[in-house]
């Protein structure tokens, strides 16, 4: 079982950056698929970005350029630097890990993931 806990979430100005945190619980977080989605009021859960074990990043083309998805495997961390930040970058982010994994594949539909973080709250004004 793995336990995942975000933080880092708030509100900002538009143009204004934040970085996510979410640090998970056990000994093999290295060898988890990492990811990050955001579900807005009404709308369904949303792939943001994803990190493999490899360190491969993946992100969908409206955060691209402004967001940077990354992991610390000694602090069993991953973030999610946001830059630029946009009022529909609005909504609840949620880590979500998935494994262990040995391939290179990247995973991008909130189905494929095991196990989710509590979710944090960006709110960005205009």
């Amino acid at each position: 079982q793995v336990q995942l806990v975000e933080s880092g979430g708030g509100l900002v100005q538009a143009g204004g950056s934040l970085r996510l945190s979410c640090t998970a619980s056990g000994r093999t977080f290295s060898s988890y698929a990492m990811g990050w989605f955001r579900q807005a009021p009404g709308k369904d859960r949303e792939f943001v970005a994803s990190i493999n074990r490899y360190s491969n990043t993946y992100y969908v083309d409206s955060v691209k350029g402004r967001f940077t998805i990354s992991r610390d495997n000694a602090k069993n961390t991953v973030y999610l630097q946001m830059i630029s930040l946009k009022p529909e970058d609005t909504a609840v982010y949620y880590c979500a890990a998935k494994g262990p994994t040995y391939s290179n594949t990247q995973y991008s539909s909130p189905g494929l993931y095991d196990y989710w973080g509590q979710g944090t709250q960006v709110t960005v004004s205009s």
